[in-house]
C-alpha cells in the first residue's frame, strides 16, 4: 500500500525529531514516540492537553507531566514551535518548527499555516530600519475563518447588528 504525501511528510518529521533526540542520547519511550507522531501528523497546532488526550487513549497510565516534558525537550532542540497566547492556551507546531506566518480564527481558534512571499523581505527591512540583528519573528493574522463555530458566526452577526445601531 502506497503512503500519501502527508503520511510521508509526517514520517520524515518523526525521523528528524528522533534523530535529534538520539544524537543527544535521550531515551525514546513509546509514549515519547507517540507525542512525536501526534505533533508530526497534526496540522492544527494542538495544545499540550489535546496531545495528552490522544496519548492517554493509547497509553492510559501516561501523565500530563510526561507530555509537558517531551514538548519542553523538543522546544529545547528547536524541533517544535510554541505559539503562546495571553489566555495561556499555548499551541505547538511540530511540522514547521521555525517562525512562519499563521492565520488564527478568533471564533473557533483554528490556526492555519501560510507561506507568504514577502516575509524574508520584511525581516530584512526591519533589521535595516532598526539596526537589530533579527533572529526570530512572529507574524499572526487574526480574523474569522471561512467556517467558524456557530457561536462565533452569531457573535459576529450580533456585533454587526449592534454596530449598525450605534452608527445610526
Amino acid at each position: 500500500m502506497k503512503k500519501s504525501k502527508r503520511a510521508k511528510a509526517a514520517d520524515e518529521r518523526v525521523s528528524q525529531m528522533l534523530s535529534k533526540l538520539k544524537s543527544r542520547q535521550f531515551r525514546i519511550t513509546p509514549q515519547r514516540l507517540f507525542v512525536l507522531r501526534t505533533l508530526a501528523e497534526s496540522d492544527g497546532h494542538p495544545t499540550v492537553e489535546e496531545i495528552y488526550e490522544q496519548v492517554k487513549v493509547e497509553f492510559p497510565t501516561t501523565s500530563l507531566a510526561t507530555v509537558y516534558k517531551t514538548i519542553a525537550l523538543l522546544k529545547e532542540l528547536d524541533e517544535v514551535l510554541e505559539l503562546g497566547f495571553k489566555d495561556g492556551s499555548n499551541r505547538f507546531d511540530g511540522n514547521k518548527p521555525y517562525p512562519h506566518p499563521h492565520a488564527i480564527c478568533t471564533g473557533c481558534k483554528k490556526i492555519m499555516d501560510s507561506e507568504l512571499s514577502q516575509v524574508e523581505q520584511l525581516n530584512e527591512e526591519m533589521s535595516r530600519k532598526t539596526g537589530f540583528k533579527i533572529h526570530s519573528h512572529r507574524l499572526d493574522f487574526f480574523g474569522l475563518c471561512p467556517d467558524p463555530m456557530p457561536s462565533a458566526r452569531d457573535a459576529k452577526r450580533s456585533w454587526i447588528r449592534n454596530s449598525a445601531r450605534w452608527n445610526s
